[in-house]
């Protein structure tokens, strides 16, 4: 009998679709952060690939959180860290340090685990009647996977504090207010606004794309003569790209220009 798996990948040109393959709920749990660690792994690697969409298996979640069930095994000194949140927290800065642009496509619930991937990457767009939270000090815990500080950083402290402290569910259209997500659609253009919003990125400069990236992900964690210096470093690299005289190039022909 073939093991089940809980990642899955769908190609569109340039795009690769990242499937949460755990219905009905899409939780966390061991196996699928394996399996995502390779998959991010192996999609870095291929070329082919420039924009990543991350999305849930079913029409019920993107991600629920994490499988209550495997961490009650996980309550004694030390074993959650080994058993889960270590490497956890590896793959989800894999995730949110990934050289090409990401979009978590949101439906249904994001709790938890779940939210804690979607603030990994680029861009969240969310259908109307998503639900996002972050409801683990309900079980006695906190999230422990980037929940507290990413979420701080996108919708500032006074807001965190109050979705981390309190547990409570945000409505999409709040979601949206507050920049927890970036991009609100009806339920049936999901798919369509995601994907017409990563096959714009995919069209961009791709080494262009990657440095500035790096940059803003970079911009609380050092200096500004630290990020001055990695500035210019890329700048003076790009600056000598076929795609930068294809940029160039086609704006003084006025033309679209058509990056490698």
């Amino acid at each position: 009998m073939q093991a089940k798996s809980f990642i899955q990948v769908e190609r569109n040109e340039r795009i690769a679709t990242v499937v949460l393959n755990n219905p009905p709920m899409n939780v966390v749990c061991g196996p699928l952060t394996r399996e995502l660690y390779r998959t991010l792994r192996a999609l870095e690697a291929e070329d082919d690939v420039r924009v990543v969409i991350l999305k849930g298996a079913g029409n019920r979640a993107f991600c629920a959180g994490s499988d209550i069930h495997e961490m009650q095994d996980m309550l004694q000194p030390g074993e959650v860290l080994e058993k889960k949140l270590v490497f956890q927290n590896k793959v989800f800065e894999l995730l949110r340090a990934f050289p090409k642009p990401t979009i978590a496509a949101v439906h249904g619930y994001a709790f938890g685990g779940g939210l804690e991937i979607a603030a990994c990457c680029d861009f969240v767009v969310a259908s109307q009647g998503a639900k996002l939270a972050l409801p683990e000090v309900k079980l006695g815990v906190f999230p422990s996977s980037g929940g507290t500080f990413r979420i701080a950083r996108r919708i500032g402290i006074p807001l965190a504090k109050r979705m981390v402290f309190l547990g409570e569910i945000v409505d999409a259209d709040t979601a949206l207010e507050w920049g927890l997500i970036d991009q609100l659609c009806n339920a049936d253009q999901l798919d369509e606004t995601v994907q017409s919003l990563a096959a714009k990125l995919s069209a961009m400069p791709r080494h262009s794309v990657t440095a500035a990236k790096s940059l803003i992900n970079d911009c609380y964690d050092k200096s500004d003569s630290e990020l001055l210096s990695q500035s210019l470093l890329a700048s003076d690299k790009i600056f000598c790209s076929g795609d930068a005289q294809e940029g160039m190039a086609s704006f003084i022909r006025k033309e679209q220009p058509r990056f490698s």
